[in-house]
């Protein structure tokens, strides 16, 4: 059988290796096309996969002794741990041996890593990281997330062409809407990047540019891709997170703090269990690192095996809907 193989960094994350194998074995259960190339410590990766049921030719264990330490200098690392399971791992990528790599590890890692090892798509002048978060309508797609602090005009609209393509493929949705996160709507808002961001976006025939969208707009959901520095959304994915989580803390709060509300929020827990499920960033899975040879996902720290689950499937998609061919199609020199 010809499978779609994900390697992925057992090692990377705070719930590693525990999480991240029963997220993986999870994910070939569901689908069986998926191969999982489960990269690290292969005593520790084996002795958890002795606690599952699962088809063995979809899994490989790939032995990598090392772990680069999120304390660690991204670029260092790399250089220096060829053996850590997040080298090895983007490495099975750049030689065809994998489709796709996932890590929960050290993000810098995974962006430098990705960078160097697997490379650039051809044209692309700096690879962005994407991340949906939710709205009142579904989800926004989000891009930069922070792979790319200080980012130049003609950067951003390459954001976001690939966060057209990207938002299209997964949502099924022809000519999505793209905005320039901003201080105001007025085109004259904003620092000298914005305003020439802005220009050069509003010029651009690939995409459907309409415009400045302010951060209190963002959770409407009346625009479908958002676009911005790594610095600022990176800052908005972290808050989104943040807020996400007080919500809930607060609604918990909220029902516990008397018998009628006790009463209320029984007759109302398919629409709480509904809202929940929305504001939990484990059903998103991760953030592919858009503009690489090859696809290089980033999931979250503290990802546990639904998030881990969540975004090997996600690979999946990625590559059914074959988002890099159509990058390099729209965008490579």
């Amino acid at each position: 059988m010809n499978y779609l193989r994900v390697a992925v960094d057992a090692m990377g994350g705070d719930h590693a290796p525990n999480s991240v194998v029963t997220g993986c074995i999870e994910a070939i259960n569901h689908e069986k096309n998926i191969q999982v190339l489960l990269v690290g410590k292969e005593a520790l990766i084996k002795e958890e996969l002795k606690k599952h049921n699962y088809n063995k030719e979809q899994v490989v264990v790939v032995n990598a002794d090392e772990i680069i330490e999120n304390c660690e200098s991204p670029v260092m690392a790399i250089r220096r741990k060829k053996d850590s399971s997040i080298v090895v791992g983007l490495r099975l990528v750049k030689e065809q041996q994998a489709e796709a790599f996932v890590s929960a590890g050290s993000t810098g890692a995974v962006l430098a890593g990705g960078t160097i090892i697997v490379g650039r798509i051809k044209g692309i002048e700096r690879p962005a990281l994407a991340s949906f978060i939710p709205n009142e309508k579904g989800f926004t797609l989000l891009l930069d997330c922070g792979a790319n602090v200080d980012c130049k005009p003609s950067q951003l609209v390459q954001f976001a062409q690939m966060g057209s393509i990207y938002y299209e493929s997964f949502m099924n949705k022809k000519i999505p809407s793209i905005a320039l996160v901003n201080i105001g709507e007025e085109e004259e808002k904003g620092n000298n990047l914005a305003k020439e961001t802005f220009a050069l976006l509003k010029e651009e025939p690939s995409i459907h540019f309409v415009g400045n969208i302010e951060a209190r707009d963002i959770s409407k959901g009346n625009v479908d891709v958002i676009v911005c520095d790594g610095f600022v959304g990176n800052i908005i994915l972290k808050y989104t997170e943040g807020f996400a989580m007080s919500l809930l803390g607060m609604i918990k709060k909220a029902i516990l703090s008397s018998f009628v509300s006790k009463i209320g929020a029984i007759l109302i827990k398919s629409s709480l269990k509904k809202m929940m499920k929305t504001l939990d960033y484990a059903e998103y899975g991760g953030a592919p690192l858009l503009g690489l040879n090859g696809l290089v996902v980033k999931t979250h720290g503290s990802s546990d095996s639904k998030a881990m689950k969540n975004t090997i499937l996600q690979c999946n998609t990625f590559y059914k809907e074959k988002v890099n061919e159509k990058i390099k199609q729209k965008l490579s020199l």
